[in-house]
């Protein structure tokens, strides 16, 4: 428990958490932005503010996702709510964004599969208006989270519930991207960190990891125009993997990209022209 008299100064500094997130949670907690906690530092907590403070602390103490605490993630540049329903937008997906931006045509329809938060179809229609962008998630909470991510940045993006392709029968787009679950099931990195709070569907396939990345590669040629481009995000050791399966359909200019770290995150091709 904080003690009474507490100002926000001594709260920055005797802290239990990582100085990130307390500060993180002391500006959720009083409404302060981080300029707000420098110009306010030697204000008293009133006993109120102080209590939800420590429950928010608490709450991280616990292992939850400072994210879903404070109910909303930067990507791409850009505020997204989120919560128990999505995934956490996270720095490595930003590489798939921008890879899709470089390879967008103009005025093109864009696919994005599995959307969860909206993340990656907000970012590309936020950065390409002149894109009509549509995202496709099986879950109706995600879709919603999405719906809502994408007026709260003024995106225009189609969200539609869709087990894979199924609502887009018959129709064709100049790109599709996706970050499906690739996590192979029993891996312990489930059990650890954030992700013991996230959607299980979501992170893993409850198989070989692969199982939905097959599913999207397979059916890709059916909705892509001719030399279009499909870009997948997927494990740091599956690489190989996804250019083995885009071979395999007779895709052309199969490809993976690093991350930041170095690690081979998204791997794409064309549709044959």
């Amino acid at each position: 428990m904080i003690a009474a008299g507490a100002t926000i100064a001594q709260l920055q500094v005797q802290s239990l958490l990582d100085p990130l997130d307390n500060r993180i949670l002391l500006c959720h907690a009083l409404g302060l932005t981080r300029v707000g906690l420098i110009t306010q530092s030697e204000r008293t907590l009133t006993d109120a503010e102080r209590q939800r403070f420590d429950a928010l602390v608490q709450r991280r103490l616990h292992g939850e996702p400072i994210a879903y605490i404070v109910g909303q993630r930067e990507f791409y540049g850009l505020p997204f709510n989120v919560g128990p329903a999505v995934l956490i937008p996270r720095p490595d997906t930003e590489l798939l964004v921008e890879l899709a931006l470089e390879r967008l045509p103009p005025r093109a329809n864009v696919l994005d599969m599995g959307t969860g938060s909206g993340a990656i179809a907000v970012a590309i229609a936020h950065n390409r208006p002149d894109a009509a962008v549509t995202a496709l998630d099986v879950s109706p909470e995600a879709l919603e989270v999405a719906r809502g991510n994408a007026a709260l940045n003024h995106a225009n993006v189609r969200c539609l519930h869709s087990d894979w392709y199924h609502a887009v029968q018959g129709e064709r787009f100049g790109l599709i991207v996706s970050n499906p679950p690739y996590i192979v099931a029993g891996d312990h990195h489930l059990s650890e960190g954030d992700l013991r709070f996230e959607p299980p569907g979501a992170l893993t396939d409850h198989a070989d990891g692969l199982t939905c990345l097959r599913t999207i590669i397979g059916g890709a040629p059916r909705h892509l125009e001719p030399g279009a481009w499909l870009l997948l995000e997927h494990g740091y050791d599956q690489a190989e993997a996804v250019r083995a399966l885009l071979s395999a359909q007779g895709y052309t200019d199969v490809q993976s990209w690093r991350d930041l770290a170095g690690i081979e995150r998204v791997s794409g091709a064309r549709r044959p022209a």
